[in-house]
């Protein structure tokens, strides 16, 4: 299992387009990802989800990854959070 945290600095937080960025990007992988903000916890591979996570600018979001590709799949998602985020 791979987990790093990351702090939102988007004005909008995880709206529409990087968060249907996100999803598309988790869906390239095996394994399972989910995002845990506050009490709040989703698998980052539903668009809806994600979404409803409602997650703000400021806000500390931990991902999680597990499966067979996570170290890939951690390293490529964190990469993008960090450009789009």
């Amino acid at each position: 299992m791979k987990r790093f945290e990351y702090t939102v600095t988007a004005p909008q937080g995880i709206h529409g387009r990087p968060a249907a960025e996100l999803v598309k990007l988790a869906k390239q992988y095996q394994s399972t990802v989910m995002l845990q903000c506050g009490e709040r916890r989703c698998d980052v591979k539903q668009l809806i989800k994600l979404m409803l996570a409602a997650v703000k600018q400021g806000e500390t979001v931990c991902i999680t990854v597990s499966g067979m590709d996570e170290e890939a799949c951690a390293a490529a998602l964190e990469k993008a959070m960090q450009q789009d985020f």
